[in-house]
This record gives C-alpha cells, sequence and structure tokens, in this order.
C-alpha cells in the first residue's frame, strides 16, 4: 500500500517504516497517526514480515506534534480531543504490542511524541548527533499517552526530571537512563542497524513473538508461586511447540533450522 506520510517496503524479510515529512522534522498529524497504527498493525499478521525498522528521511527523527495539528486541536470539544488522542495512543500501543521485533533508528532532533516511539519500539539505536526533548510543559501540556512506554524504559526517577524540565539532553544521557540501546557515528548507523537485522532474521519468528509477550507479562509481576508456574507453564508450552521442537533437533544435529532466512543480498 502507499501511505502519504510514510515510505513503507518489504524487502528479504524486512519491513521498513520511515516518517517521511522531512520538511515538518517529520512531526505527527492525524495522518500520519493513522497510516503508523495501520501499518504496525498489518505487520503483526504479515507473515513475510521477520523484522520492523523504523526509521525517518531528512536530518530529523521526529519533532513530535505538528504545529497545525495542534492549533486545529486547541479549537477542539473536549469529546473531540479525547478521541483524538486514543488514536495516537492506540497507534503506540500497536506499535508495543507488534509481533515483529521492531528497531528504531534514531538521528537528530527527537521530541515528545517522537520519544515516544523510540520507548515503543524493542531496540533504539542513535546517532551520536541525536537529540532528545521531553518538551510538552513548555507548551502547557503533559506526555501522557506516551509515558506507560517512557516510564517503562527510564523509570520514575528520570521522568520526574525530564517530564517537568523540559531540557534537551543529548545521545549519552539518552542511553544513560536506558531510552536507548546504544549510540554509534553517524557513519555507522545504517551499519549498526543492519547487524542487528542479521542477528534477528536469525531467530525463530514464533519464539521472538513469545519473548517478546513474556517480557510484557512478567515484568509487572512479583516473583512468587504463581510466577514460577506460570513460567514454567511457558516454556513447556514453547517448547513443545513445532519451532520448540525444530530448534532443539537442529542444534542436536548440528543443522540450520527449518526457519532460518537466506543471508540477504550484499547490496542491501
Amino acid at each position: 500500500m502507499t501511505y502519504s506520510s510514510l515510505l513503507v517496503t518489504l524487502h528479504e524479510a524486512q519491513l521498513s517504516i520511515c516518517l517521511n515529512r522531512p520538511q515538518l522534522r517529520n512531526a505527527f498529524n492525524d495522518v500520519m497517526v493513522s497510516e503508523l497504527k495501520e501499518v504496525f498493525l498489518q505487520a503483526s499478521n504479515d507473515t513475510q514480515v521477520r523484522v520492523v525498522v523504523l526509521s525517518a528521511a531528512g536530518p530529523s527523527f521526529c519533532a513530535g506534534a505538528d504545529l497545525n495539528w495542534m492549533q486545529r486541536m486547541a479549537g477542539y470539544s473536549h469529546a473531540e480531543n479525547q478521541a483524538d488522542a486514543m488514536e495516537l495512543a492506540r497507534m503506540l500501543y500497536a506499535l508495543y504490542r507488534c509481533d515483529k521485533p521492531v528497531i528504531a533508528r534514531i538521528q537528530g532532533d527527537c521530541y515528545a511524541g517522537g520519544i515516544g516511539l523510540i520507548a515503543a519500539a524493542d531496540i533504539a539505536i542513535a546517532s551520536r548527533d541525536a537529540r532528545f526533548c521531553l518538551s510538552e510543559v513548555r507548551l502547557g501540556l503533559i506526555p501522557a499517552t506516551i509515558s506507560p512506554y517512557l516510564l517503562h524504559a527510564i523509570g520514575e526517577r528520570a521522568a520526574r526530571r525530564y517530564f517537568l524540565s523540559a531540557e534537551r539532553f543529548d545521545a549519552s544521557e539518552a542511553l544513560r537512563i536506558g531510552l536507548i540501546h546504544a549510540i554509534v557515528e553517524p557513519e555507522r548507523l545504517d551499519q549498526e542497524i543492519h547487524q542487528i537485522v542479521l542477528a534477528l532474521r536469525a531467530n525463530s519468528g514464533d519464539a521472538m513473538r513469545e519473548a517478546k509477550r513474556l517480557v510484557r507479562e512478567v515484568a509487572p509481576r512479583s516473583i512468587d508461586e504463581a510466577l514460577l508456574a506460570f513460567t514454567a507453564e511457558r516454556i513447556a508450552t514453547v517448547r513443545a511447540s513445532a519451532h520448540g521442537r525444530e530448534g532443539v533437533d537442529a542444534f542436536l544435529h548440528k543443522r540450520n533450522p527449518a526457519w532460518l532466512l537466506p543471508e540477504p543480498k550484499a547490496d542491501r
């Protein structure tokens, strides 16, 4: 499908989603929110997709909300504002719950809702020139819909500082607080993403889906007898699954598992 605010391509099991409003620093509007939600929901159900890479055209990753969109929202009723905000919340949830691993490729400025995209992704790799800001309070707003993902990513203590201060921070600070996983030089960003894609392509798609579910379901729970039983049941189920049996058999017989994809072409 074609999108007005995104460039979406599928090549050798990699779904590439590129925010494509560079003239507006890839700021969200209602169209982009709707298109992102749709493409992440489709990715979950597409058996051709093994990994998703979320990137952005131009020098900035995402500047948050589009000013024209925000101006329109200022004239909305409370009910209209709530409906609009729910669409953003549902888009972020579609990203967070996507059955495929999602890598965020970050460069330049990343503000407000753009940081929500990073926090909801599974893996976040930033160029050294990346700059971040939770700027909502400067506009009399709060980072509400992105807050669940940010609190999971950076914790309450860091959230208290940056939700309140609206300070800009660099990639080193983003790494320190847990927002991103790695920093690379700008010229090495694509190479680093490619290496992670290769690692993910080698894994069982079924197992990666179950691993993502495991993190979501275990993280908020206390370690007790109920959790021990839950995790034991989960591994027992996966061991008996088609991919579980195939993976163990392939390892024992020193052969490649059936799900292993061919190496991508060198020009990728």
